[in-house]
């Protein structure tokens, strides 16, 4: 398929609380070589700093345009799918993906809905509660022995690798739905909020390991593919439980 000019409009790229101001500016310079301009900065340390202008090489509009919020869950309001880049597999995780076969599926959705790639800060990578956001965890398919890459040029490959996604002629896809029917990123973590907050009343999650217990239902109803009216009906059926509970 071939992207249109909108469908690159709507891929975010999110850096979480990045530490060196120079990474931000190296990142701008590498989203922009590759059509791409939305930035969200997660609680960065420095920015603005002229060091990330100096770094963004003639990228400083994407600096000026760049949205810098408080958390990921700000950053990632109103994106239908959400892609964490992870250097390894975690012990409880979403389908963990070569960044190729990734990409191909955020440009078909990108045609009709936003969607964001996420990386984690230069040391750590992604929190174990950011990882929780993203539907998909993806990989960089580097050598096995020395897979150090800086974050400029993790956003680089990522980037490039939407780019030629773009006019790939049969991307495959993961998604089987009908994309204007998927839950966005709000309204998921708007049901698991009020999922953690029923079962605390009926304290269940004191019988058992709470906060692994929330973890494993994040991953498992962000893999689900849960449509609007699904959503709907099981944040009715919680509303119920809540009423019967105060009766």
């Amino acid at each position: 398929m071939v992207a249109t000019s909108d469908a690159f409009d709507r891929i975010r790229i999110i850096l979480c609380q990045t530490s060196h101001p120079g990474n931000i500016g190296a990142t701008a310079r590498a989203m922009k070589t590759m059509g791409i301009h939305r930035l969200y900065l997660v609680n960065p340390k420095k920015f603005p700093h002229p060091e990330a202008t100096a770094m963004s090489s003639g990228a400083d509009d994407v600096l000026q345009h760049a949205f810098v919020v408080q958390d990921l869950e700000e950053a990632l309001k109103g994106v239908k799918l959400a892609v964490g880049l992870s250097a390894r597999r975690r012990e409880l995780t979403q389908p963990y993906l070569d960044v190729r076969e990734v990409a191909h599926e955020m440009i078909r959705v990108a045609d009709h809905s936003d969607v964001a790639f996420v990386f984690g800060t230069e040391m750590s990578g992604l929190s174990n509660l950011e990882v929780h956001q993203c539907q998909v965890l993806s990989f960089i398919d580097a050598n096995p022995h020395y897979s150090s890459l800086n974050l400029a040029q993790a956003v680089q490959v990522v980037c490039h690798e939407l780019r030629q996604a773009s006019i790939s002629t049969k991307p495959p896809k993961l998604y089987t739905k009908d994309l204007n029917l998927l839950a966005d990123h709000d309204s998921l973590m708007g049901f698991l909020s009020h999922l953690e907050l029923v079962l605390e009343k009926i304290e269940f999650l004191d019988k058992v390991q709470g906060e692994r217990l929330m973890q494993r239902l994040h991953i498992l109803f962000a893999r689900s593919q849960l449509e609007v009216d699904e959503i709907n009906i099981l944040r009715g059926i919680l509303t119920q439980v809540q009423k019967k509970l105060k009766s």
